[in-house]
């Protein structure tokens, strides 16, 4: 695959939503129990606007390769913190170039330009990468036998 991207909404390409579900309900939802409908229906709602929720889209060389979503919560155990980026997501063939650090990095604008200044993500593989991007760890919780890292990343440019 070429080093051509371009990250687009599903607002602007809903006709993108059946992979991306598809994608995020192999990924994350399927052994949760989620239904792959329920999965779309919620990739779907991200084509309302331009704040919470988003869905974005890397195009590689003009093909979808990777995702990731802005939205309103996303553990349901902290209800109070908002917004999260969720659904990070790279297909196999595309991951080692840096299609996943893109997409944080306009999860992270969108959450600035909505207004928010900080954004929270929680992850049980990818807490390496994060930091890297310049996210704290808050707190490790136990998840099933192991556990999720809580991570924060300020918007304001101050942490």
């Amino acid at each position: 695959m070429s080093d051509d991207f371009r990250i687009t909404t599903i607002a602007e390409r809903p006709d993108l939503a059946p992979l991306v579900a598809g994608w995020l309900w192999e990924a994350f939802w399927r052994e949760a129990g989620q239904g792959l409908e329920a999965t779309r229906g919620a990739v779907e709602a991200s084509a309302a606007g331009d704040e919470v929720p988003q869905t974005f889209v890397l195009l590689a060389a003009g093909h979808p390769v990777a995702t990731a979503s802005l939205v309103a919560g996303d553990l349901d155990a902290m209800p109070e913190l908002t917004p999260w980026l969720a659904g990070l997501f790279t297909i196999p063939e595309a991951r080692g170039r840096g299609h996943a650090r893109r997409l944080v990095a306009r999860v992270e604008a969108a959450a600035r330009e909505a207004g928010y200044a900080e954004v929270w993500l929680y992850t049980d593989t990818a807490e390496k990468l994060y930091v890297r991007a310049g996210w704290e760890l808050v707190e490790r919780l136990p998840h099933g036998a192991g556990t999720l890292s809580l991570m924060r990343r300020d918007l304001t440019g101050e942490g």
